[in-house]
């Protein structure tokens, strides 16, 4: 199980359980409040049972101190006041059993110490090492005093804990606000950020908050839960995660100019069938405020002409198809919608993914609920057939987490469809396994399959962190091309060269037309 520095810049890791062994040291200190405080509780039947480790994972795991103890006792049928922060461990309050739980947790941290996982080691080494960064996230209020009892605090760029999610106001778990407010400080979107987990309710909180791949971390036997619960994969040890080693330097800051380099990138095309694969907002056309603004130069359309008279050219878009299509204006070229669940060939037929229907009642469901939630100005919903888009480009920095949030929790409780981010948009989008880098690879066998020919070279450009899973399928025997904005300056991606906006693309694009003019279509 790779993890691609390309496409997630930022990894988030709870601590208990999944960095280091406290969360055995949790589970006894919660244990011995339980037992001890139901002891003295008595039901019509006699004394209560002991606290289990299903209703620690149940109950307990992942929640704010207060809203574990509640929620037990309410199980038991106990009621209890909330009380106050500053409430003394003798006090039989929410805040007072909380209070005293952490006392015999750093009790037991003082007498045994902090152990850390190795794999756990391993992979923060691993994730420094190829630049990915990296906070601790974990609702226990003990967590940076426990982690000041190993030497793992240099690995972290940012260490949130309880403590300091109160102090902000932010929603205790399943709620995604702690995980979201990590990535902030990272200045990273979810949709770039891979989360591990080894609590259910974590990684429930990680599917609400559209996180890009959320890993379960199985260390106690509960991956089923942990599956049900949202997690994309589930692994009993992290030696089973790795970092993905970048076969070239891939900081865009880094990158040769693709327009310094158009003899080479002509050479390293050759002269096999070649298929252009184009992204089309911010690659082929200039971003707008809103996407019906978004024009493509007639430049650009001429190029786009004369390529495909020399080649095979695609354009692949989160638009509609037909939105896409009318957009470029062009019958002779290839079309993706919709992130190329639909493909169109120059002829007319039209592919669709066979998963494409699932979800749309879905998706109407919440673009109902959000054209009546949404009403800041600078925000834009796009329906798309199978997609639903939030822009927000025109919405001040500050107020752009009122605007997201609701957006997260439309679609949280719907397992048919799941959030993703871009340059200043949330898409929802179907939940399926299912990506441009998909898209290229399912578009390329329909073009070979047209041209009865099993070669074919891929030049692909893009500009945005959702077009890596496509520079990645041609990193290694095609050419792949990022094209820069100042939202996307500094990232790392799967592209050999990178361009600084439309003609500059325009310019590389017409050189490749002008030498293979007469070629294989």
């Amino acid at each position: 199980m790779n993890i691609d520095p390309a496409r997630y810049e930022v990894a988030l890791l709870d601590m208990d359980g999944v960095v280091t062994d406290t969360a055995r040291v949790h589970f006894a200190a919660w244990q011995r409040l339980f037992d001890e405080y139901l002891a003295t509780r008595t039901t019509s039947s006699g004394a209560h049972d002991r606290f289990t480790e299903q209703e620690y994972r149940r109950h307990v795991d992942g929640k704010r101190r207060t809203d574990g103890v509640l929620a037990l006792l309410r199980s038991r049928g106990i009621e209890i006041p909330l009380g106050y922060a500053d409430d003394g461990p003798e006090r039989n309050t929410a805040h007072g059993l909380g209070n005293r739980k952490d006392a015999y947790f750093r009790e037991l941290v003082e007498a045994n110490g902090v152990r850390v996982h190795e794999d756990a080691r391993g992979l923060l080494d691993s994730l420094r090492q190829r630049r990915t960064r990296t906070a601790l996230v974990s609702a226990s209020r003990n967590c940076e005093w426990a982690l000041r009892h190993t030497d793992l605090g240099e690995l972290f760029d940012v260490v949130l804990d309880g403590l300091r999610a109160d102090e902000l106001g932010l929603a205790g778990k399943p709620d995604p606000a702690i995980f979201l407010e990590a990535a902030r400080l990272l200045e990273a979107e979810p949709s770039e950020c891979v989360l591990l987990e080894d609590a259910e309710a974590r990684v429930r909180a990680g599917r609400a908050g559209g996180f890009g791949w959320v890993i379960g971390v199985d260390r106690t036997g509960h991956a089923e839960a942990l599956l049900s619960s949202g997690a994309d994969e589930v692994v009993t040890t992290l030696f089973d995660v790795a970092v993905q080693e970048a076969t070239e330097p891939r900081d865009i800051r880094t990158l040769p100019a693709a327009v310094s380099h158009r003899d080479r990138i002509v050479g390293r095309l050759g002269t096999a069938p070649l298929l252009v694969a184009l992204d089309f907002d911010g690659t082929l056309a200039p971003i707008a405020d809103t996407p019906s603004e978004v024009k493509l130069p007639h430049r650009g359309r001429e190029v786009l002409r004369r390529l495909a008279g020399c080649s095979t050219v695609a354009v692949i878009s989160g638009r509609d198809l037909c939105d896409v299509r009318e957009k470029v204006g062009l019958s002779e070229l290839w079309y993706g919608g919709n992130h190329g669940f639909e493909l169109a060939a120059p002829g007319g037929e039209v592919f669709v993914h066979g998963a494409g229907e699932a979800g749309v009642d879905d998706l109407d469901a919440i673009e109902a609920r959000l054209r009546n939630q949404l009403v800041t100005p600078g925000i834009f919903l796009e329906r798309k057939r199978f997609a639903l888009a939030v822009h927000y480009r025109g919405v001040a920095d500050e107020e752009v987490e009122d605007v997201t949030r609701p957006v997260y929790d439309a679609a949280a409780d719907r397992e048919t469809v799941k959030p993703t981010t871009g340059r200043r948009v949330i898409e929802i989008v179907l939940n399926v396994a299912w990506d441009k880098g998909a898209a290229l690879h399912r578009l390329l066998e329909r073009v070979r399959a047209a041209a009865n020919d099993s070669g074919f070279v891929v030049f692909y450009a893009g500009d945005d962190r959702t077009d890596e899973d496509a520079l990645r399928v041609v990193h290694d025997s095609g050419v792949g091309i990022f094209v820069r904005s100042s939202e996307h300056a500094d990232h790392l991606s799967w592209a050999h060269y990178v361009v600084d906006g439309q003609d500059e693309l325009t310019d590389v694009l017409g050189h490749i037309a002008s030498n293979r003019a007469g070629g294989i279509r």
